[in-house]
């Protein structure tokens, strides 16, 4: 029997070349990167990667913002017309603007992250994500960081809200140089002595957030080697309570200094 004959009856047409695996066609190769993709970002691993490079992030923020509010701090002349032309200046600059996206992006992403952890862990076996068991016991703080970020949360938006909003959709009076004065709202925002009591409370509760987040983000990013695990702990807890303690003392000398 022909070759012709045989595909006659089988109703098979020869075919010139190879056939062509479906499961290897561009479409198919694009699904599977998009599932990947997909997958990337919905393990626990990777989200706690953007967890811990949200948080570095923040941190570097963090450290910018202080610098910036160190100016309140000088004579009262002198910090009236500095601090309201840093303000300006970065009100003004479109690079800044561009941050300021990346900033409120950055704090969204560490928020969703932490809750889509937390639950995912307590779904599968009904522990928390900032309990930690590689030592003896966790520290107290640890435990309690989902109420530490809540604290942290609502401050915020308290901050935001008296700070921020004002002066992008508020009106503020000028000072002598034309200037939105901005410092005078905060020196009037800090006259208020529970507004300074809660402040500070919440500048502790940073403090233990940030010490958390640091010992974690080492840890998630490999870099918590036996070897340097003393320095880390004195870089963790020297950044942590400095930031957190300076950012406190800010609002008490300019209660008690300014009126």
């Amino acid at each position: 029997m022909s070759e012709f004959d045989q595909n006659s009856k089988t109703d098979v047409v020869p075919l010139d070349g190879p056939v062509d695996d479906p499961h290897t066609s561009p479409i198919h190769q694009g699904r599977v990167r998009l599932g990947n993709a997909k997958q990337w970002f919905l393990t626990t691993l990777s989200s706690k990667n953007l967890m811990a490079l949200t948080g570095l992030f923040l941190c570097l923020f963090l450290v910018v913002h202080l610098f910036g509010n160190l100016q309140l701090l000088l004579p009262v002349e002198v910090a009236q017309w500095q601090f309201n032309f840093y303000s300006k200046l970065l009100s003004e600059n479109l690079f800044i603007e561009l941050i300021s996206y990346v900033l409120f992006a950055s704090i969204l992403a560490h928020i969703l992250y932490a809750l889509f952890i937390t639950v995912k862990n307590r779904r599968a076996n009904g522990k928390r994500y900032e309990y930690d068991r590689r030592g003896v016991s966790s520290n107290w703080y640890s435990r309690k960081m989902g109420l530490i970020g809540t604290i942290i949360l609502m401050f915020l938006i308290i901050h935001l809200r008296d700070f921020w909003y004002r002066l992008k959709f508020g009106h503020l009076p000028l000072d002598k140089d034309g200037q939105e004065d901005l410092y005078t709202l905060v020196v009037t925002v800090y006259h208020s002595g529970w507004y300074v009591v809660i402040y500070v409370l919440c500048m502790a509760a940073l403090g233990y957030h940030l010490l958390h987040g640091f010992f974690s983000a080492a840890r998630t990013l490999g870099v918590y080697h036996p070897r340097y695990v003393n320095l880390l702990k004195t870089v963790g807890w020297v950044f942590s309570i400095g930031v957190s303690a300076v950012f406190a003392f800010i609002p008490v000398y300019i209660h008690f200094a300014r009126f």
